[in-house]
């Protein structure tokens, strides 16, 4: 393949040098005065040990950290602006009360958590040393840290939200921050509705907001109780505007779009090895397969590399990864050798990975949206924002100046195919699990909760008709006992916590804490391509069972577990992948502890002539994902249950399993029911 052209806009053509994007040091939007006397005598107390002070100095919060202190004293609600790798997820410090700090994704809080515990000079979880508190982190079916001791702690915001069943007011915090919250994901914004109701009742309370793009101004009019005064004095919230980055990137496009990104990405990263400097490359692409077929291609181009050329490592980095395939991605290249990160959105802001000098962006992303023509939950890829752009290129700057190469013409971020910004979560996906857990918190009027951006009608409506087919819901609306409150307090979405709760009524709760475990971890089979993949499916065979998916994956779990005792020799042999399957075993073991306190509507399809599927209540045409094991054969009652659905060039159901179609209405009767002798949905929404 012919090297890739990029060109600057304006020029004439492709092949020209890279146009520099300009970025102005920013500074503190509004005039602070200096902190008091009383609180410098309180911050002098924290004080970091002389072999980490070079290491906090050089980040570019340092230098505002009286300032920044002033702001948490004197305002309910610090909005803090600045780009990723400033310092503003790592810069705060506890003495007899927590500081909680959410991030949007499990990595994030995890490799926070051990950069800032290594910074502090304390193991994570460990008990708090006298010159520094103890800090830990708390991720779904993880959790690292003390009640008791833990005083910095760092976790997915869905889990702060999770604290407030148990305590409301979120009592044992006394600093709140939402990190990354320009993402707006669905716990992001619940969590603000919330915070603002808790200060109400918690005045005291300090929240701080951290958002790297032009978001700040939204949020600092919702919390703002002052601002149709004129009178500024009396504000309870502020915007801090830090410093960008510390580095220029140059930034350049191609002259057209590509038919194939993957494909390109790939050219690019060879075309970066061979032309440029020193300095890992950072790959922007939009989910697993796609990561996955970028590292594989990358390896096997490698190979043929000039025997002069430095070595390059490719390594992936999703949402599906482990937390210790995560870390990969932190430790240093080996001697003459340049690393290549290929990964998702999770890399735009979550994560700060030293080293990189390149990235090349893809101009897509993956999001869970709502399609109402059909009325489910999708996987789709789409083009990315122009705020998540900026996010990508600007992780080129972080240690030396660095270069952007983006896969496609400079005209779509001006003529509307990119957004502005990305759509919040709340008003573009299913919402039934956050509606169903606001009830929980005694929140009955859905309607008068305060969204920072409100779910659009008529996605509430299905929303809440969904937790009623669930019987989550009564006929009033209100939160049923005790069904609807378990299925609010277990970690799984609705429908997969209503086969859980109901599972022991048929005597199969065994098997479906399993299924429910194994369902929620990704490549439990190892098949790959060419050879490799022959293989791995002929391994997989001996697990599979001809009802589908959800008994296939339940074979491999008891086999893993009974025949193999949890070996990765064993699993090595049966293409099985052992992290994958040693973390089914640690969610189900979390999940089952919910049954035991607790004492304790499905997704149909319908089989056609031409082998595709027809969702029941909506109609939606529907393909069997190449992954399952019924891709290639045909289900023999024509009827099936599946857990997701991925939208790529077709809409692909995942995870199936034949069925009767007469088990529908005998098992769910207010959701299905036959009508003039066909299977229909009971209510038509």
């Amino acid at each position: 393949m012919a090297p890739l052209q990029f060109w600057k806009p304006g020029t004439a053509g492709p092949g020209s040098s890279l146009d520099r994007e300009s970025e102005a040091e920013g500074s503190l939007l509004l005039s602070i005065p200096p902190p008091s006397d009383l609180y410098s005598q309180q911050s002098s107390r924290y004080t970091a040990p002389p072999s980490l002070t070079t290491q906090r100095t050089r980040l570019p919060i340092y230098k505002h950290r009286e300032k920044l202190l002033w702001c948490v004293e004197k305002y309910g609600v610090m909005i803090v602006v600045g780009q990723t790798g400033c310092g503003k997820s790592t810069r705060w410090a506890a003495e007899n009360r927590v500081i909680a700090c959410t991030q949007p994704r499990r990595v994030a809080a995890t490799s926070v958590a051990a950069r800032v515990a290594e910074e502090m000079g304390s193991i994570l979880g460990d008990e708090a040393s006298f010159s520094s508190p103890t800090v830990g982190y708390s991720i779904r079916f993880e959790d690292l840290s003390s009640p008791e001791r833990t005083r910095v702690k760092y976790l997915t915001d869905g889990m702060l939200f999770r604290e407030t069943m148990v305590d409301p007011l979120l009592s044992r915090y006394s600093v709140i921050m939402i990190d990354e919250a320009h993402e707006r994901g669905a716990y992001t914004d619940l969590l603000l509705g919330l915070l603002k109701k808790i200060r109400k009742k918690r005045p005291e309370l300090r929240i701080i907001i951290s958002s790297a793009t032009i978001d700040a101004e939204d949020f600092l009019e919702y919390f703002n109780t002052n601002a149709d005064s004129s009178d500024r004095t009396q504000d309870d919230a502020i915007i801090v505007s830090l410093e960008g980055r510390m580095y220029p990137v140059e930034t350049a496009y191609l002259e057209q779009p590509v038919s194939n990104y993957v494909e390109a990405a790939v050219q690019a990263v060879f075309d970066i090895h061979m032309k440029e400097p020193k300095g890992d490359i950072l790959v922007f692409l939009t989910g697993r397969e796609e990561i996955e077929e970028a590292a594989q291609e990358i390896a096997d181009r490698a190979i043929s590399l000039p025997k002069a050329a430095p070595r390059i490592l490719p390594i992936p980095l999703h949402g599906g990864l482990s937390p210790e395939e995560q870390q990969a991605m932190f430790a240093p290249a080996p001697r003459d050798t340049r690393k290549v990160i290929v990964a998702t959105n999770i890399a735009e802001a979550s994560v700060t990975i030293e080293g990189i000098k390149y990235v090349v962006d893809s101009g897509f992303v993956k999001l869970r949206t709502y399609n109402p023509k059909t009325g489910m939950d999708v996987l789709s890829v789409t083009p990315c924002s122009v705020a998540s752009a900026n996010q990508r290129s600007g992780r080129a700057g972080r240690t030396s100046a660095g270069k952007c190469f983006r896969l496609y013409p400079s005209s779509v971020m001006r003529n509307g195919v990119m957004p502005i910004t990305t759509p919040p979560e709340l008003v573009r996906s299913d919402i039934s699990l956050f509606l169903l857990q606001l009830k929980a918190l005694g929140i009955d009027n859905l309607v008068r909760f305060d969204f920072l951006s409100p779910p659009p009608t008529e996605m509430m409506i299905r929303a809440l008709e969904f937790l009623y087919s669930l019987k989550a819901l009564d006929e009033e609306g209100r939160l049923t006992r005790p069904l609807g409150m378990n299925m609010a307090e277990v970690p799984v979405d609705p429908m997969m916590a209503a086969i859980l709760l109901n599972s022991e009524e048929f005597q199969c709760g065994e098997e479906i804490l399993t299924i429910a475990a194994m369902t929620s971890v990704q490549n439990v089979f190892i098949l790959g391509d060419g050879a490799a993949g022959a293989m791995g499916e002929i391994e997989r065979r001996k697990f599979t069972a001809e009802e589908g998916d959800h008994l296939t994956l339940l074979n491999a779990y008891n086999a893993f577990v009974k025949y193999g005792r949890q070996s990765p020799k064993w699993c090595g042999n049966h293409r099985l992948n052992h992290k994958a399957l040693l973390r089914a075993v640690s969610i189900r073991q979390q999940l089952k502890k919910y049954l035991d306190r607790f004492g304790i509507k499905t997704n149909a399809a319908r089989m056609m002539p031409d082998g595709t599927y027809r969702s029941v209540r909506e109609n939606a045409l529907l393909n069997v994902h190449p992954s399952s094991v019924l891709f290639t054969r045909n289900a023999t009652t024509g009827w099936v249950i599946f857990h997701e659905v991925v939208e790529t060039s077709k809409s692909f159901i995942r995870d199936l399993t034949v069925i009767e179609q007469d088990w529908l209405v005998e098992l769910a009767p207010h959701y299905y029911q036959f009508a003039g002798g066909k299977l229909k949905p009971h209510y038509q929404g």
